[in-house]
């Protein structure tokens, strides 16, 4: 597909667009997405001065081509001029939505709201943004070549992102066929072969297949044939057959377009001697072609000896059951509500919902207040988890509720739906309806909760210092205590 084709098919009104406009605010219907765009005057640059040698190219390098290159998940490459040229109305369009479905790189957090501080936030920032607008509105120029930085070299392997893992562990392998329908079904276990419980620093799950790389793609998903992946772990039984209910370990799920997952040090998760993965949830697509393909799970491990701060987990939200979603409609709302029975710490946020859906807030109730914690677009071709950074984690004193909202659009205007005129309850299918908050939590004593308060205190310059995620770190500790219910 050409760049002219393909900006026809979006219909961006690249070519017409008034004058710059402040980031504004939009709704959550997918027809009213607004563009974030910015003035590069406002950052003390000169929008004529900037060229793909100087200001496009680094970021491309450091945002993009790990995609968008030969062999990459990207449907077209960024590794040169050339390349980029061509698609600069779409790269400032698709950057310019952000925190939008479809918006490019796929990191979804709205920045003008909320908690800001998450580990490996790839975004862009507002004078990229800035940069990019004005180079795209200026006709592309590429300036010099030689002040453009030496290419990118990237291994032909399908590497880890977070370096070599200390165990891989490999999923029977699975064939679909090129046109087939989903599969859904277990596809057993694992075994670890660890002698010794082991905590868990980061697990990554890659997929391995006979497609090959120089094959082009027009989504990231017709590069796999694994949707996704639903596991745990537990202690093996003694025939080695099956893992005991009463030992098992949930782990992230694994989909196309996620991110790895790396836990925190105080919240590292457990890996029993005589383990093993159960793959009980597999569901697989065809992509257009024969394809062959397992599933690797890269484990890195604390240090022996670690021992976790926090080992109960919190609350889960949302709800994947009682659904019902109707046709045709934007800016359609769910809701739930969960009363923290204990003090809570907020690890990750990570939005799930199905095709229809666009956008998820998560706020928290205390006493009068209400306190937008996070909003996050959502697209399910690229399904996210933010982990926040520690210090920044939202802290929430037992009694707290939990309010998570997810938005869906069911009209035409949403690409991600087989068809917009049908009533939908909750399922597994893509087709049907999901609302549940993928992260995780952990639960603190009394203790724990004064201490992590102290910490942020102590980092605040002065009252005027204010942490959204924290509502009772200003409060006289006794207050603190009385308030979240005693010490215990």
């Amino acid at each position: 597909m050409t760049a002219r084709k393909f900006l026809a098919l979006l219909a961006i009104p690249t070519l017409i667009l008034p004058g710059i406009v402040l980031a504004q605010a939009h709704d959550a219907s997918v027809a009213n997405h607004q563009p974030h765009y910015y003035d590069a005057a406002d950052y003390g640059i000169d929008p004529a001065s900037v060229t793909y040698a100087d200001h496009i190219a680094p970021i491309l390098q450091e945002n993009c081509q790990q995609c968008h290159r030969p062999g990459g998940g990207g449907p077209m490459s960024f590794m040169s001029y050339a390349e980029v040229q061509p698609w600069a109305p779409v790269i400032m369009y698709r950057t310019a939505i952000r925190d939008r479905m479809g918006a490019m790189p796929p990191f979804f957090v709205e920045k003008d709201i909320g908690i800001d501080g998450f580990e490996s936030d790839y975004s862009l920032s507002d004078v990229q943004l800035a940069m990019i607008q004005a180079w795209a509105r200026n006709g592309a120029p590429r300036g010099n070549p030689d002040n453009e930085p030496s290419p990118l070299v990237f291994s032909d392997s399908n590497d880890w992102t977070l370096g070599e893992p200390d165990l891989v562990l490999a999923s029977r392998e699975m064939t679909r066929p090129a046109v087939a329908p989903d599969w859904w079904g277990d596809i057993g276990i694992v075994p670890t072969g660890l002698t010794e419980d082991r905590y868990v620093k980061s697990i990554e799950v890659r997929e391995i297949n006979d497609i090959p790389a120089d094959i082009g793609t027009n989504t990231v998903g017709g590069r796999y044939i694994w949707h996704h992946m639903t596991y745990q772990s537990g202690v093996l039984s003694e025939d080695g057959s099956y893992i005991l209910p009463d030992t098992t370990v949930s782990w992230p799920i694994h989909e196309v377009g996620r991110n790895a997952d790396t836990f925190s040090d105080k919240a590292g998760r457990l890996l029993q001697a005589n383990s093993a993965l159960h793959l009980n949830a597999a569901h697989l697509h065809a992509n257009g072609r024969e394809t062959k393909g397992n599933l690797e799970f890269g484990i890195t491990f604390f240090p022996r000896g670690y021992e976790p701060a926090y080992t109960r987990r919190g609350p889960r939200t949302g709800n994947g059951v009682d659904m019902d979603i109707v046709p045709n409609k934007a800016n359609q709302e769910v809701h739930n509500y969960v009363v923290l029975a204990e003090h809570t710490k907020i690890m990750a946020f990570e939005p799930h919902l199905h095709a229809p859906g666009v956008r998820m807030c998560l706020e928290a109730i205390w006493g009068h207040n209400q306190f937008t914690l996070n909003c996050v677009g959502y697209d399910h071709n690229w399904v996210k988890q933010y982990i926040y950074k520690d210090d920044k984690a939202p802290l929430l004193p037992k009694g707290t509720i939990l309010h998570t909202i997810g938005y869906l659009d069911t009209t035409a205007a949403n690409p991600n739906l087989a068809d917009p005129r049908n009533w939908a309850g909750g399922g597994r299918r893509s087709v049907s309806n999901m609302f549940i908050d993928l992260g995780y939590s952990v639960t603190l004593t009394e203790e724990q909760f004064q201490e992590e308060m102290a910490l942020r205190r102590a980092a605040m310059k002065d009252r005027n210092d204010y942490d959204v995620g924290c509502p009772l770190c200003w409060a006289p500790e006794t207050l603190a205590s009385t308030s979240s219910g005693g010490s215990e």
